[in-house]
């Protein structure tokens, strides 16, 4: 039996969706925009197909790409990591997870500050996470009091110094959040603790020490049923805390995507069998969309393009491989946030699809249920195959 890779990289969208209105998203174009603004050159992934899903300006279409090609839709309520991840695997969530734009309400921040012992919190409210630590990190110093913030998306975020609440500490306390306070209506989609180090006016993140705490997804999904059925699988970068550590054999976190390329060609190595590797490129989104910055963000694209012919090289004839994204992140907005849109379908090799052109599939689920399919797996997830 071959083995199955679905590469999402975070924040890759082709263009804002029917419904991206409804999100304030309607302009929204993260690789097209992308590759006009900066005329990024992805040479391998245009070779593979990319520049045939939509027009790109530094990126050609190919008459004869290496793999099938097409963009997925996505049908869940929301546009953030989780949802995008979850649908991924099988799950369409109709009601979107909770969002604070005024902050979080009194009874959430109660039980928070109960739980843990703190007099109060400071901040609550949505806030860019560099600039957060920058404007509220000496008045943390003073008082040990957290910091507790949101954004756009579903999440409870605590930043804590780590020479004055410890790392361990701090995720102990977000533990409690995700058990006891984010709950019920408050149930967001991630709690996520954000330590860092540095002096006033210096403050840095300890992005490596981030960890999310996500909710609880339906055991039926993917990742579940592949695990339940005896088939190996792993996690690179952020994939578990998305899942909750749930349905893995084995999870590697990364530091950046350097290291989430290296620890994918190391799995591709060890002679797997029988295997699914769900891997999240995080720099596009966390480092250069969130950041606004279309140079960073084509960077990190060139990268990962410079790492495709070795990772294609390690794919046997009886595997899969398969590039996504989770949702948009367009840096050469004026938004910060996620954005409604469409991601990249990518399957290699080109044979295993059904057809070289795949258009566009009704939800992110067709990758759940390609590769049930792959592995001869019975599943009632939404979506079709787009497998022959």
């Amino acid at each position: 039996m071959g083995n199955a890779y679905v590469i999402v990289v975070d924040g890759l969208g082709v263009g804002a969706q029917e419904d991206a209105d409804q999100y304030g998203d309607e302009s929204m174009n993260t690789l097209g925009h992308v590759s006009e603004e900066t005329g990024v050159k992805l040479p391998n992934l245009q070779k593979m197909g990319i520049g045939n899903i939509i027009p790109l300006a530094s990126v050609p279409e190919n008459g004869q790409p290496l793999a099938a090609f097409g963009k997925l839709r996505e049908v869940s309520a929301g546009k953030d990591s989780t949802t995008g991840h979850w649908e991924i695997a099988g799950i369409q969530l109709e009601k979107p997870f909770p969002t604070y734009p005024n902050g979080f309400p009194k009874d959430l921040i109660d039980a928070f500050c109960e739980g843990t012992g703190v007099k109060k919190v400071l901040c609550n409210k949505p806030y860019s996470g560099t600039d957060v630590i920058q404007d509220y990190g000496e008045e943390h110093i003073k008082t040990g009091y957290p910091i507790v913030y949101t954004s756009a998306d579903s999440v409870f975020q605590v930043a804590c110094h780590e020479e004055l609440v410890s790392i361990q500490k701090l995720y102990e306390w977000c533990e409690f959040a995700r058990h006891n306070a984010t709950i019920g209506e408050h149930e967001v989609g991630r709690v996520i603790a954000r330590p860092f180090t540095g002096t006033p006016g210096n403050f840095e993140r300890i992005s490596e020490k981030r960890h999310d705490y996500s909710s609880i997804p339906p055991k039926n999904n993917l990742v579940q049923k592949l695990y339940d059925s005896g088939i190996k699988t792993y996690s690179i970068g952020k994939v578990s805390d998305l899942f909750a550590e749930n349905g893995f054999t084995q999870y590697r976190p990364t530091k950046s995507n350097a290291e989430g390329i290296s620890q994918l060609l190391s799995l591709m190595s060890a002679q797997l069998d029988n295997s699914f590797v769900f891997v999240n490129l995080i720099d596009t989104d966390q480092l250069f969309g969130h950041r606004l910055d279309p140079e960073g963000y084509a960077g990190s694209l060139e990268e990962f393009d410079r790492a495709i012919p070795a990772i294609v090289s390690k794919i046997r004839k009886e595997d899969l491989l398969i590039i996504t994204g989770d949702h948009g992140n367009d840096p050469c907005s004026a938004s910060t946030d996620h954005s409604r849109e469409f991601v990249p379908l990518i399957v290699f090799p080109k044979a295993a699809a059904k057809a070289e052109n795949l258009g566009t599939g009704d939800t992110f689920s067709n990758i759940a249920c390609s590769i049930a399919g792959f592995f001869g797996m019975d599943h009632d997830f939404p979506g079709k195959s787009f497998l022959d």
